[in-house]
């Protein structure tokens, strides 16, 4: 259950990172709400997890999870570039994601 709950922790931190640029930097009131709400909830769900794995892989997954959803959504939605470094950066990041998993 606490690796489902870090996952989760990790989905909603790239949502809480895609919920910040329509905050116009934080000057529109409804998106900041919500980049907020996220941002806390995010937090929160990682601090769950946290009680039973180790704080250093928690949070790593959890930054890994944010890493590799934020470049994909950028990639897919935004228009970001896509080079082979970039895939290469993505690939060590998910290979790092499940050694973590698969050695706590």
């Amino acid at each position: 259950m606490n690796w489902l709950t870090l996952v989760l922790a990790g989905l909603v931190e790239v949502a809480w990172s895609q919920s910040i640029k329509p905050t116009q930097n934080f000057t529109r009131p409804v998106p900041t709400l919500i980049s907020l709400v996220l941002m806390a909830a995010a937090v929160w769900l990682l601090s769950q997890a946290m009680n039973t794995l180790p704080v250093g892989t928690a949070y790593a997954v959890f930054t890994g999870i944010g890493a590799v959803g934020a470049i994909t959504l950028g990639i897919v939605l935004g228009g970001d570039p896509v080079s082979v470094g970039r895939m290469a950066a993505l690939s060590l990041i998910v290979g790092g994601i499940v050694l973590a998993r698969i050695t706590t």
